[in-house]
């Protein structure tokens, strides 16, 4: 289950919360606002999720007076899953969360998808669309600002493959964090560097972990030799005074095999 939170800048008694799905409409290339179960008039200030199937987004607004004031709705919050026996994946070439922009970059649906597209939530949550240009199964992208959104495949049976996140650098002569696009694997060992345009490998280079410091010598990459759930969060890198974007680490549990050994007693 997923909790979801909504705050007013002003918190005072009398505000009623009310909880919405963002549905995506491709037509307008937005989204519009169904209101969830029991999602309304509720003094709470939390709602909770249960047993979601895929990606969506979640926004909310209160309420209060007689005849009711309503705020805006706020900005949609995304709640990122899927099956994860799904045999549907979205890869992304190069690996990265963080690009450059006008890079050039791949997205493909692999698996058993049938008229498999590629779709996208743009970062301010307001536009909704599919790839403009696929290929097949691969979506092909040169990179812009309105490139830094939530991908993920969706087949004509409507399987949805797990999202990700690709981020389009801000500033142009500023650094990106080379880090994985798909969760890592407990005990796995992971590399996290930093890349110029002009220069892919950098030396003295800073690296934060939730904006906390966790390395800062001459080497220019991050390894971490096996990966725990301490490791997930927030990662960027500083080169040269300049910062990269944050791109968030996911640890995924490993998988465990039970092994029963049975011992054998002579009578």
């Amino acid at each position: 289950s997923v909790t979801l939170n909504c705050e007013v800048e002003h918190p005072s008694a009398g505000w009623s919360f009310y909880w919405y799905k963002a549905v995506p409409d491709l037509s307008e290339k937005s989204s519009s606002y169904e209101l969830l179960p029991d999602g309304n008039w509720t003094a709470n200030t939390s709602y909770i999720i249960h047993g979601q199937t895929h990606t969506a987004g979640y926004v909310c607004r209160a309420g209060r007076g007689d005849p009711e004031y309503h705020t805006d709705h706020s900005q949609p919050k995304f709640v990122w899953s899927a099956d994860v026996h799904s045999a549907a994946s979205l890869t992304v070439s190069p690996d990265r969360v963080q690009h450059f922009t006008s890079d050039s970059v791949s997205l493909t649906c692999e698996g058993n998808f049938t008229e498999g597209k590629v779709r996208k939530f743009s970062e301010d949550g307001r536009l909704y669309s599919d790839c403009r240009r696929m290929t097949g199964s691969t979506c092909n992208i040169n990179t812009s600002k309105s490139d830094t959104a939530v991908y993920w495949c969706e087949s004509g049976s409507g399987e949805f493959s797990s999202a990700v996140n690709i981020t389009v650098q801000n500033d142009g002569n500023g650094p990106i964090l080379v880090s994985p696009v798909h969760p890592v694997t407990e005990g796995a060992s992971v590399s996290l560097s930093c890349s110029l345009r002009t220069q892919k490998i950098l030396s003295n280079v800073f690296f934060y972990h939730n904006d906390k410091l966790i390395q800062n010598d001459t080497r220019g990459e991050l390894k971490i030799s096996a990966v725990s759930k301490s490791d997930e969060g927030f990662y960027k890198c500083q080169y040269s005074g300049r910062e990269s974007a944050q791109s968030w680490m996911s640890v995924k549990g490993e998988t465990s095999m039970i092994i029963i050994k049975y011992s054998h007693h002579k009578q």
